[in-house]
């Protein structure tokens, strides 16, 4: 053949961004030829392929496109897969200008799930391999093989069943109709109830007691059905109920007034919309879906672990009376000052407990490679090691001492320069005692940290930053021949036996009272602890719920104390849910407690679990292994119920930069993704329009030239951001959908962070929008927190026939300093009411009229006096629980009303008591937000109207009482989010604020009185909080 070029080489050597008429072989048997941009992607390329085989014959014969991928052949002659479809097709440069599609089969559909789930978690799938790591490989199988059994169980639920997993009914926490409803009905009892049939245009109007069941609203509806259409009588248990536009349903044994969307419909005056769907419309989806997850599982043979090779030749570890002790070889990479000398100091942790006295290494010359090539020995034998026994090491820098003068006190030598931690477990995830050298790459210390050196609550996982991270490489020694493993609990029966039976006196038994019954115990006194042990029975059987303070006291150093607690814990009666909770802090890693408390939280409700789920994610970063009883229990449970699944997903790709915990979260997702196929489409979408979001605010706060609200609308009407941000689920709630986004609506807000404030238009819902706002560079979870805790306030409110109109709308954390934000309509600031009310800032928050008549201007004539009586209710709501929470930096600017009424609270930058100073004062100086505004509109607008107030505050001391009943609650979540590494939030310290206001340990009575002390002092400091509002509206207007 002669020599030159051949093929299409010229084409694609052009720079220019031109069109090339393409040809494409169809597995049908179809041909297709059309033109394609040069840059454009395959997977563009794919949704063309897609759109124009449309109209062509057999396109009912081509499944879901992730099926398919395209082949072509290379320069090289040989033919290539194009699995990597983000590529554009002047990179990809096939020889011909054709395209052929193949159905995936085996292997690679395989690739393209192991694909996918790596970009959607954020984190190579070839990452966990390159560990070589047996703990993650036999975790990764372990799970893989439990998550698809869970997956293949789905699919043969019947559709009902399937339903509850799919469509969990959202429900408010008690079942009786609004009070607002109530009093505007008080001649009907019936709601009316707008319902039309699928792929029917025609709708009717139902009358129907709130109090029924769906069932005989979807009676009477194919009743009406009947008699209108003339049609045969149908079957209601062959039709479910869906809330127009959405993917919420109606079903099951719940009265109507109890689903979030009919309560909230009942609430605002509104008529319920809904749609008749036949099963056969379900079934259909559960087939798409679970024909995705067969063909995935099919891929491959499902494997199980290998099971653990069998202990030979071992011998007890209980045997051996001898000092624990560690060799610590070297340092690597160590970076400090010359002139000072390095030092390790090394502790044995049992949770926040010390086993034994700290061990310091000798001091050595700063370089960066320090050799110290010493024996640390522990006071502990290696017979009284508990299974969690955890190895914390610091190093740390010290100046040189230089001679001084005589006559000076000697001071005591500290460190003066912490440099880094690292903690690692002494037995294995085989309960094996480690042997052998172990390089651990170590954690930099806070430098400005004076607490101690040795961090036990930190993580066991070593830096994954090998490169800039120092290292220190330690050996465990081989205490006998062969492999000593940690005795298993429940094959002992020697020294089970709780004691002999002791003499108690009448005195004991009322000492044991005291401290059981004082909330606020963490710390005990000696003698307190030997009554405790000594009386271990009765706390089981009188106090079940102080377990935590008989575990605290446990001698976890000495090995028969364990055995008796473990073995007194076999027979311990299952702990309520909400008590088990505080079990989860770092202080009891127990494994027979840590099952022990996950048996608990079985008892959980879906709607509870999802209530907590956000402290459940937070302690898996206590674990010490992979496979523990928790991350079981959460994969379980999420997959069993999407929504669950949603939020777990989304609570843990929002860390997965965390290098502390990007392992096990990823490794988490990983087998989530396996478990839901399926749900890996509808997560991806929401992570491509969350990376078009960030794209967008990027652009928006690079500030390298003025960017306007036309330019922001004008890059979202471009199509691939049209395409991203269009049609998906919101990650705030996945039952909502998002199906066009309105550019025309769109616009930033002028904060520092330019948030995007995004609208969306739902055409199945006329005139409804949704809005939500985006958010990069704020860290978005302690608001996240504070709004959970107000959710958490208004369903035990609510159980207790108290409905105070609170917006806890919704805010997730999505990734790094980025998030979601649910936009609430119909609302302004109270600042901007103000403002609007008067020309002159500086008088703006002194109008006590203002909020008054803007409520008059939105709400005429009869409305006003419900109007009213919302703000009435959420300002009680929100006066206890910004006070309960210590809510600070509050000004008119992030306190805001709807049209209806309601109040509610944005931004919770500052919580827990932390309030802003300026120049050293404390600014807010009231302990919650109660302006003489406010109160007029409670008394509506009458000076002597004091019954309104009265009852106003009723509804606030009626609202505290129920917290502080609660109390245990708060405390125990908040405790569990110190894993979080929230700024206000990082010890004990932080959370005696909230013991303090819900008046742990202290009578109802006693609480109520100081209550309403601070009632009163907010009631009197009103003024000042005028003030504040005033300079902070004076310098907002004085901005440049």
């Amino acid at each position: 053949m002669p020599p030159g070029k051949y093929g299409m080489q010229e084409e694609w050597e052009k720079e220019e961004d031109q069109q090339i008429t393409m040809d494409f072989l169809l597995p049908t048997g179809i041909f297709l030829r059309f033109p394609v941009s040069r840059n454009d992607t395959i997977k563009n390329i794919k949704k063309m392929v897609w759109k124009n085989a449309r109209s062509e014959a057999m396109y009912s014969g081509l499944g879901d496109p992730d099926g398919y991928v395209f082949t072509c052949i290379k320069q090289t002659a040989e033919s290539e897969e194009l699995e990597e479809e983000s590529r554009r097709l002047s990179d990809v440069r096939p020889f011909m200008f054709v395209l052929r599609l193949v159905a995936r089969e085996g292997d690679r559909v395989e690739k393209l799930t192991n694909t996918q789930i790596s970009q959607l978690i954020g984190k190579g799938l070839h990452e966990f391999e390159a560990q070589k790591n047996h703990e993650v490989d036999e975790f990764r199988t372990k799970m893989r093989a439990f998550c698809e059994e869970k997956a293949q169980e789905r699919e043969s639920l019947p559709w009902q069943q399937w339903m509850e997993y799919s469509f969990p009914c959202e429900l408010e926490p008690c079942c009786s109709p609004p009070d607002s409803w109530s009093m505007k009905s008080k001649k009907s009892k019936k709601i009316f109830v707008q319902i039309k049939f699928e792929a029917s245009q025609e709708s009717f109007m139902l009358q129907q007691d709130p109090h029924d069941l769906p069932v005989a609203l979807m009676k009477s509806a194919l009743k009406k059905k009947a008699t209108v259409f003339r049609s045969l009588r149908q079957e209601p248990e062959d039709y479910t109920l869906q809330v127009n536009g959405r993917w919420e349903f109606i079903y099951g044994k719940h009265p109507l007034c109890q689903f979030k969307y009919i309560f909230s419909c009942l609430r605002n005056g509104q008529n319920p919309h809904l749609t008749m769907t036949h099963y056969s419309t379900i079934a259909k989806y559960k087939e798409e879906q679970t024909k995705v997850c067969s063909q995935a599982s099919k891929s491959r043979s499902l494997s199980r672990p290998p099971p653990l090779p069998l202990k030979k030749n071992t011998s007890s570890l209980w045997s051996i009376n001898e000092p624990f002790y560690i060799h610590l070889l070297q340092g690597s990479r160590v970076n400090a000052d010359e002139g000072m000398k390095l030092v390790v100091q090394a502790g044995l942790f049992h949770g926040s407990e010390l086993l034994c006295k700290v061990v310091t290494s000798s001091e050595v010359t700063v370089c960066s490679e320090p050799l110290w090539d010493q024996k640390l020995e522990f006071d502990i034998n290696v017979a009284d090691l508990p299974r969690m026994s955890r190895l914390c090491f610091a190093l740390y820098a010290v100046i040189e001492k230089a001679k001084k003068p005589r006559g000076t006190k000697k001071k005591n030598k500290k460190a003066d320069c912490p440099i880094a931690w690292v903690n690692t477990m002494v037995f294995d995830y085989k309960d094996q005692l480690k042997t052998g050298e172990f390089l651990l790459s170590t954690w930099p210390s806070v430098p400005d940290d004076k607490s101690d050196l040795l961090n036990p609550m930190g993580t066991v996982e070593k830096n994954p930053n090998v490169d800039s991270a120092a290292g220190l490489l330690i050996r465990f020694p081989n205490i006998r021949p062969h492999p000593l493993y940690y005795p298993p609990l429940d094959k002992i029966s020697d020294i089970e036996k709780n004691g002999d039976a002791v003499y108690v006196t009448k005195d004991e038994y009322v000492r044991l009272k005291e401290i059981m019954d004082n909330k606020n115990y963490t710390e005990f006194f000696e003698d307190e602890k030997e009554l405790l042990w000594k009386l271990r029975t009765d706390v089981r059987d009188r106090y079940p719920e102080s377990l935590s303070k008989l575990l605290l006291i446990t001698k976890w150093n000495k090995r028969e104390d364990v055995v008796q607690m473990v073995s007194l814990l076999r027979h311990w009666p299952d702990l309520p849910a909400i008590s088990a909770l505080e079990l989860l802090d770092y202080s009891f890693p127990d494994p027979a407690v840590r099952s022990f408390t996950i048996r608990c939280l079985k008892k959980l409700s879906d709607d509870e679990l999802l209530q907590y789920l956000l402290q459940l994610v937070q302690v898996l970063k206590y674990e010490s292994y992979m496979d523990c009883d928790l991350t079981t229990f959460l994969l379980e449970r999420a997959l069993s119920n999407r929504r669950i699944g949603h939020f777990l997903f989304w609570h843990l790709r929002s860390e997965i930069h965390v290098a502390s915990v990007s392992l096990r979260f990823g490794l988490i997702l990983e087998a989530y993704c396996r478990g839901d196929i399926h749900h890996i489409k509808l997560l991806t979408k929401q992570n491509e329009a969350l990376g078009k979001m960030k794209a967008l605010s990027d652009i928006v706060k690079s500030g390298s030239q003025k960017m306007t609200v036309e330019d922001l609308k004008l890059c979202i009407r471009q199509e691939s951001y049209l395409d991203a941000l269009s049609d998906l689920y919101s990650p705030l709630n996945p039952s909502i959908l998002l199906p066009e986004i309105c550019a025309e609506k769109c616009r930033f807000m002028d904060s520092k962070m330019k948030p995007l404030w995004l609208m969306y238009v739902n055409p199945a819902i006329q005139g409804d929008m949704i809005g939500i706002i985006f958010k990069n560079g704020d860290d978005l979870r302690q608001d996240m927190l504070t709004l959970q805790m107000i959710q958490l306030m208004e369903n035990l409110w609510k159980k207790e026939g108290l409905d105070l109109r609170m917006i806890p709308y919704g805010c997730l954390s999505t990734g790094n300093k980025m998030g979601l934000i649910e936009v609430v309509k119909n609302s302004d600031t109270i600042a901007n009411i103000q403002r609007n009310s008067t020309n002159n800032a500086a008088t703006a928050a002194f109008n006590k009229d203002a909020l008054l008549n803007w409520l008059k201007s939105k709400n005429p004539e009869d409305k006003l006096e419900q109007a009213i009586e919302e703000f009435t209710l959420s300002c009680a709501g929100y006066c206890v629980a910004t006070y309960v929470l210590g809510i600070g930096d509050r000004h008119n600017d992030n306190i805001m009303i709807r049209e209806t009424g309601q109040l509610f609270h944005i931004d919770f930058g500052h919580f827990l008591g932390n309030f802003k100073r300026k120049l050293g004062i404390n600014r807010e100086r009231v302990p919650f937000i109660l302006t003489y505004d406010f109160v007029h509109v409670i008394q509506e607008g009458k000076t002597n109207n004091s019954e309104k107030f009265e009852r106003f505050r009723e509804y606030c001391e009626q609202a505290y009482k129920i917290l502080c009943r609660n109390g245990t609650l708060f405390v125990n979540l908040f405790a569990m989010m110190k894993a979080a590494g929230l700024p206000e939030l990082t010890s004990f310290k932080d959370i005696q604020y909230l013991k303090d206001c819900l008046a742990l340990g202290k009578s109802e009575d006693e609480a109520l009185k100081n209550f309403k002390v601070k009632f009163n002092e907010a009631l009197r400091e009103s003024w000042k909080t005028k003030v504040n509002w005033m300079m902070h509206s004076m310098a907002k207007d004085n901005r440049p």
